[in-house]
């Protein structure tokens, strides 16, 4: 794990839904609203999986098939986990729609250790899938 210049560690996640930039729980405001530094886009990624629509946000279901999911990676102070996991609502001994887990994740030719917030495959029954993989994308044309 790296550290940042103050000494804290820094972390690596994987955004794909409405932590992304400008949308409504952008990882950046959520930073700053709690006095942590801001996070660092690493770059634009997509991951084995797939995407499935919630009403509000997304829920991905990773998986090793050809379907993928559009996200971006960024660098965090590892004081913003905790952040993304009330936004998320993953809370240890309660079992919710979200989890953490990590992927590795490769990007520009370098491998990332990434923290993610996958749904359960049970929640995602009925459903709609997001065919394209990408949620910034599926939103703006469903507001459209």
């Amino acid at each position: 794990m790296a550290r940042l210049k103050q000494g804290r560690k820094m972390r690596y996640v994987f955004c794909y839904g409405t932590l992304r930039a400008g949308e409504i729980n952008d990882i950046g405001r959520a930073a700053a609203t709690h006095g942590i530094a801001a996070p660092r886009l690493v770059g634009a990624v997509a991951v084995a999986g797939r995407l499935y629509d919630f009403g509000n946000y997304p829920g991905m279901v990773a998986g090793g098939g050809r379907d993928l999911v559009w996200g971006d990676v960024y660098a965090i102070d590892e004081r913003l986990v905790p952040v993304l996991d009330e936004i998320e609502e993953v809370y240890p001994g309660v079992e919710g729609l979200f989890v953490r887990q990590r992927a590795s994740v490769e990007l520009g030719g370098r491998r990332y250790d990434c923290l993610y917030y996958p749904v359960g495959a049970h929640a995602i029954a009925d459903k709609p899938r997001i065919e394209s993989g990408d949620w910034v994308q599926y939103r703006r044309a469903r507001t459209a």
